[in-house]
């Protein structure tokens, strides 16, 4: 697991937005919606924190075991130690049932962050045993970081996020703001808000920066929450999609296609998946995706 360390520049914005769509549609491929859905409840605060007097190492197996259960691995015993090495920790991923995980160091005087820590070296265990990796160690990293905020651990990654002055820590491979968009993505779905969770004043900007990029996804045309100037600009483009000669359709940053000229058909990503839906060009309709089963209030 990589991260920021103390002191470090931290990068913003998104960076990596395409590979984390990409992410959650993966999730959704491989683990089905009914899976998607038994993860309503996030990792509570209490599972997560450690008592002032805990002994180091029994509360590093309590919250590992609490990472655990909520991944639902049943099977898989964590054996967790405390080494120096660049990183911020390592999993060694083997065929079970005993997993090795190695925390750096200076966790042992930043216990506020081992469960961040933890939940994303667990992950890469639930996605190992899962079958989901991405081809590349930076893409699978993302896909990690992303499934771990997604699927209701990955605020304690955010909440790792702070800065003081000229010193700052992030852990994982996201951005805070690329955090706050899944963290926002996930709250929008379950119906499950992170922010009163948040310990960092720098986490919880970064959650309603990645809120607001999230609620663009849910007003781009044909949605029919569009904005005036969007459905302005999608119609021009719908107009010149019936004649393709003249136009060479949509800018790539539009998100819809057109195929054509007839019938016109118009293709888009689910503003919760991201998985592509194709709809026919006619006017005000229902749609419903197929992959995470929303349904959507579009205006073709």
């Amino acid at each position: 697991m990589g991260g920021t360390r103390p002191g470090s520049e931290v990068v913003h914005g998104y960076p990596h937005l395409e590979t984390v769509r990409a992410a959650v549609t993966a999730l959704y491929k491989r683990m089905s919606y009914d899976t998607v859905r038994t993860f309503a409840t996030a990792v509570p605060p209490v599972d997560a924190a450690f008592g002032d007097e805990e002994d180091l190492h029994l509360g590093v197996q309590r919250v590992a075991r609490a990472m655990v259960a909520h991944l639902r691995l049943p099977d898989a015993r964590m054996i967790v130690s405390f080494r120096g090495m660049r990183h911020a920790a390592h999993v060694e991923l083997t065929a079970g049932p005993e997993y090795f995980i190695e925390l750096n160091d200076r966790f042992r005087n930043h216990r506020r962050d081992i469960a961040a820590a933890l939940a994303h070296e667990v992950m890469h265990i639930y996605l190992h045993r899962l079958g989901l990796s991405f081809p590349g160690t930076h893409a699978n990293e993302i896909l990690t970081d992303t499934a771990t905020a997604y699927l209701g651990a990955g605020w304690l990654l955010l909440d790792a996020y702070r800065e003081h002055g000229t010193s700052s820590q992030k852990l994982g491979y996201l951005t805070p703001e690329e955090f706050g968009y899944v963290l926002a993505k996930r709250a929008l779905f379950f119906g499950e808000d992170p922010a009163p969770w948040f310990t960092s004043p720098q986490a919880y900007d970064a959650y309603r920066a990645g809120r607001l990029r999230a609620l663009h996804d849910i007003r781009q045309p044909p949605l029919a929450a569009a904005g005036r100037a969007d459905r302005w600009r999608y119609a021009k483009d719908r107009r010149a999609a019936r004649v393709p000669r003249r136009s060479p359709g949509p800018p790539p940053d539009a998100g819809y296609a057109f195929d054509g000229p007839g019938p016109l058909r118009v293709s888009f990503p689910c503003p919760v998946c991201h998985q592509r839906i194709r709809l026919p060009v006619r006017g005000p309709l229902r749609a419903r995706c197929a992959l995470c089963r929303t349904e959507l209030e579009c205006d073709t």
